[in-house]
């Protein structure tokens, strides 16, 4: 088959299952709401879906490179999606939440990995991946934009599974190549060994990030003067600013990975600093908009350093469980800091901690890691 008619594919399945994942995710916290008024259980809440993630993406990500195949995982994490999130659609109680999350956790750790190093691997030319990976954000923004035209937090769930039965569907024509089979064993802590500052400094980075991402949506009907649509357009400032760089970034953006990588851990440090000074639901959308590029450089430059010289599959799921470590301690913290402060306090310890996470960055060495 072609490999543009592949990328088109894998775009497309790309496309859906993230539109299928943040139709959810983003608008968890004002689910949530409708169940308890506890900014804490909210944190919880939206980690259960992070915590089942990691162990998901860790063990789902060694075994794909252990059996030498992607495509296996990534129609079974559809097909799990599918069912997964549109259970939620019937989840009534606290309770029940933390079920069907903790199963949608588990779904998109399944395909998640297996995705990002089948795109990775259908590229001669490994700059075009970041084009294909691109409709990851582009998935984003179609999921935000969807919740907030139906501005219906019981009919999403439904859009959701729907989203992901489609996603399916792109699958059923894609190639699937048989890789050489990765069996050495202890590869896993010898991935995180090789690559500890990276990881580490992702982490950092990504919990000051997911510890404001709980509050935001709050702080813009409560304090900003917003409605529910206007967390979709200030949102949609992030992906489409993501989108567009990934995509610039297969042709005119001529840095290392790892260059790549250290300017999206630094530059996040801006976005919370401005945040601290919005007073308006529309102010927050430039710093929005410098999450998008933020992500797009620390995203592609990451994961490519990381496949560029680790098992694939395991190293991009190690990548994608060290934000889903993040996503769980992050709200958490996040949800603490607002019970017992505010929430400007939360964009505080956000800077705080990613100014800690740029320093360890500057640790990682820019060239190629010997095995």
């Amino acid at each position: 088959m072609p490999k543009l008619q592949v990328n088109n594919l894998v775009r497309s399945a790309t496309f859906f299952q993230h539109a299928g994942i943040s139709i959810v995710f983003v608008f968890m916290p004002i689910i949530a709401q409708g169940v308890t008024d506890s900014i804490f259980e909210i944190g919880l809440l939206v980690t259960s879906f992070s915590f089942a993630q990691i162990l998901s993406e860790i063990y789902f990500g060694r075994h794909s490179d252990k059996k030498g195949t992607r495509l296996k995982f990534i129609r079974i994490g559809f097909v799990g999606c599918a069912i997964a999130f549109g259970m939620h659609y019937f989840a009534t109680d606290l309770s029940m939440f933390f079920i069907v999350r903790i199963a949608a956790g588990i779904a998109t750790g399944i395909m998640i990995p297996a995705m990002i190093a089948y795109t990775y691997e259908a590229n001669i030319d490994k700059k075009r991946a970041a084009t294909v990976i691109s409709f990851h954000a582009l998935g984003w923004l179609a999921g935000i934009v969807a919740a907030g035209v139906t501005n219906d937090l019981k009919l999403i769930f439904l859009i959701s599974a729907a989203a992901f039965i489609i996603g399916l569907l792109f699958t059923i024509k894609l190639p699937n190549p048989i890789q050489e089979k990765e069996l050495k064993p202890g590869t896993i802590k010898k991935v995180i060994s090789k690559n500890k500052f990276l990881f580490l400094s992702l982490l950092l980075r990504h919990i000051g990030a997911a510890a404001v991402w709980v509050i935001l949506p709050l702080m813009i009907m409560e304090k900003w003067g917003g409605d529910l649509y206007h967390i979709s357009i200030v949102y949609v400032a992030n992906t489409v600013t993501a989108f567009i760089l990934m995509n610039v970034m297969a042709s005119k953006i001529h840095l290392s990975n790892v260059t790549k990588f250290k300017m999206g851990i630094g530059a996040t440090t801006f976005v919370f600093v401005g945040l601290t000074f919005v007073t308006e639901w529309w102010m927050a959308m430039p710093f929005m908009a410098l999450v998008g590029a933020t992500w797009a450089f620390l995203f592609i430059g990451g994961n490519f350093h990381l496949m560029d010289n680790n098992p694939r599959s395991t190293s991009s799921g190690i990548f994608s469980s060290t934000l889903s470590i993040a996503t769980v301690i992050g709200p958490v913290i996040g949800g603490a800091i607002a019970f017992f402060f505010d929430y400007i306090a939360v964009m505080y310890f956000a800077i705080a901690i990613i100014i800690c996470a740029f320093v360890v960055s500057l640790k990682i060495e820019n060239k190629k890691i010997l095995s």
